[in-house]
């Protein structure tokens, strides 16, 4: 990179999109900040990083939590770019939705907020096809860009009215303070791909519970999409001129759990031994889900099928996303090398 590097805020660095953002920044020269709820984990956050890159004097750590106002100004103070990758995203969805709603809304706003102040050229918020999804209609192809969940449709989740509202919330801000262009979003779909840490994304203890042998598979399937390419889309949304004002689809061919366990079954020999075989009626997982809080939360989304296009992303932006297979293989090899 010709001249001084530019700096680049990534909310969130200890978990798993957050470290690879923090990743790819730092093998492109970028000199990084990332924030930590607790200082604590600074230690945890630069040997994940390690085990990839060498950080040298490049990676600067602060403390800042999305629920309080103290430490964003100076986190953000001199910074080019934000990527506010930072959100709430528990295995088991809490009985009262705003405990994921008002920290995912106010935790958006602070941080574009504070960005915006501090003249950053671009943030970039990961928001989701959570955010997309509620505008599925039967037949109706794949959802796009232009497509908006509804966060009042009932039977929502509390993490799909969260991601749509932060999401909403975002786009108000920047309409408000004529700042749109300085403001891009990414939609991923279920993240996977190499674990940096011990810090797992739900979407990856969807393998997870694979690989340990769980009874038998659901039929419930995701468009998945590896966590490197998603780091990559972020990066790319942050420096290119037409990405500004714009949401970006980041997803890949949809995948039923059968199809994922075969995957493993066939590329990891040993390692996927306890991989199920067995395909599990959807009325034996809604009675499961009666007792297993995390098997509760995918319930309604038994035999659901839906696809996204991401020719946006990689018309606009040159994305291209790794083979699926390679993305699933290198999930499995990881998880069950930690």
């Amino acid at each position: 990179m010709a001249g001084q590097a530019k700096t680049v805020l990534v909310t969130g660095g200890s978990g798993f999109l957050g470290g690879w953002c923090v990743v790819e920044l730092l093998k492109r020269g970028y000199e990084v900040r990332t924030t930590v709820r607790d200082l604590a984990r600074e230690s945890e956050v630069r040997a994940a990083v390690a085990s990839q890159v060498d950080a040298g004097e490049r990676l600067a750590v602060h403390a800042a939590d999305l629920r309080e106002d103290a430490g964003w100004a100076e986190a953000v103070a001199g910074c080019d770019y934000v990527l506010h990758v930072a959100s709430p995203f528990p295995p088991v969805q809490p009985k009262d939705p705003d405990e994921l709603i008002v920290p995912a809304r106010e935790g958006t706003l602070r941080v574009l907020g504070a960005a915006l102040d501090a003249g950053a050229e671009r943030v970039v918020v990961t928001s989701s096809v959570a955010a997309i999804a509620g505008a599925a209609r039967p037949g109706g192809g794949p959802l796009t860009e232009a497509d908006w969940t509804d966060p009042d449709k009932p039977g929502l989740s509390p993490y799909v009215r969260s991601k749509t509202i932060a999401e909403r919330a975002a786009w108000d801000l920047v309409e408000e303070r004529d700042a749109r262009d300085r403001l891009a979003t990414i939609n991923p779909g279920a993240i996977l791909g190499p674990v940096l840490s011990d810090d797992h994304s739900f979407s990856l203890q969807a393998v997870e519970r694979l690989l340990a042998g769980m009874p038998g598979i659901p039929r419930i399937g995701f468009s998945f999409v590896d966590v490197r390419d998603v780091a990559d889309l972020h990066l790319r949304a942050m420096t290119a001129p037409e990405a500004g004002g714009e949401r970006f689809i980041a997803a890949g061919p949809f995948f039923w759990a059968g199809e994922v366990a075969a995957i493993l079954r066939d590329g990891l020999g040993e390692a996927a031994a306890k991989v199920p075989k067995r395909n599990l009626p959807d009325w034996l997982v809604r009675v499961a889900g009666r007792f297993d809080p995390g098997i509760r939360s995918i319930v309604n989304q038994l035999g659901a099928r839906l696809e996204y296009s991401s020719k946006k992303s990689e018309a606009r932006l040159g994305w291209r996303p790794r083979p699926a297979e390679e993305m699933i293989l290198d999930t499995g090899r990881g998880l069950t090398a930690a």
